[in-house]
């Protein structure tokens, strides 16, 4: 795939979240001069019991469809006549079409609750399917985005030493660089548990030996990134505790949350158990998974 001319990918059916998604991908789009493409999901819905009332045959509610999606296209096109956009209307389930589209994109961007085709996107298997299966980045907006008050743009970056974790990191020193914004690099760790011998406690593993293989192993990971990106300044947070709870918490002074869609240590199975679970429902900022 050419990155250069893939497009954004953004699902579209006219919900307010699904208009945050396209300003955010607008925006991006804009910003790395790629195409955008404004995809809509048709899914055929049979009813046995069909209510009394005017027939509309499907042709027609398609064709109303696709004349919403080109009359917003062309709204983009008005305010950024340089701008390439696309629109795909696409029969069948949202999650199908959006992992589909997503094989020739450069990202995907979702909102966090839709209508029609993108309902529960974040209560259902759909965002799953997507983060899980999609082949790039897919970058969640939450339906209550609100404006940081911050001194200066900031991309949230988890870190665990996986290598997915090394994509998110490349990820997200790239929308720093373009974004002016600072990366800090999160690392989440449990506290030493304690054990109990001849009616002492006694700590299990040394803490601040954990602390500076913590340490290590963030300067390790983000060498590439950072040396790619000399102009990015970055610092690392050492996080006790809950990995979830730390990118959450983090999450409400930053611009953007980066994850890889895999990990281990305290972000393991992100998009299988509650940590992404918890992230992708709470998170204070838009999201980015990556695979």
């Amino acid at each position: 795939m050419n990155t250069q001319t893939a497009p954004i990918v953004v699902g579209y059916d006219g919900s307010t979240g699904s208009q945050s998604a396209l300003h955010w991908a607008t925006t991006e789009a804009v910003r790395t001069m790629a195409p955008l493409r404004l995809v809509g999901a048709f899914e055929l819905v049979i009813v046995t019991r069909p209510s009394p009332g005017t027939v509309v045959p499907l042709d027609a509610v398609r064709a109303a469809r696709q004349k919403g999606l080109d009359a917003v296209a062309e709204g983009i096109r008005l305010h950024h006549p340089d701008l390439v956009v696309e629109t795909s209307l696409v029969g069948g389930s949202a999650a199908h079409v959006l992992i589909e589209a997503a094989e020739d994109a450069r990202m995907v961007v979702l909102g966090s609750r839709g209508l029609g085709g993108w309902s529960g996107l974040l209560v259902g298997s759909v965002a799953v399917q997507v983060t899980t299966h999609a082949q790039c980045p897919v970058v969640v907006i939450p339906h209550d985005l609100r404006a940081h008050a911050h001194e200066r743009p900031t991309v949230v970056v988890g870190v665990d030493g996986s290598k997915t974790s090394a994509k998110a990191i490349d990820f997200a020193f790239d929308q720093a660089d373009a974004r002016h914004a600072r990366v800090v690099a999160v690392h989440a760790w449990t506290s030493p548990f304690l054990t109990y011998a001849d009616g002492a406690s006694m700590l299990q593993f040394d803490e601040e030996k954990v602390r500076e293989e913590s340490r290590l192993l963030i300067a390790e990971s983000v060498a590439g990134a950072a040396a790619d990106h000399p102009d990015v300044e970055w610092t690392a947070e050492l996080v006790t505790g809950s990995a979830a709870q730390a990118l959450v918490r983090r999450s409400e002074s930053a611009d953007l949350l980066v994850v890889g869609s895999r990990g281990r240590g305290g972000f393991t199975g992100l998009l299988l158990g509650s940590v992404g679970q918890s992230a992708l429902h709470h998170t204070h900022c838009p999201i980015a998974i990556v695979r």
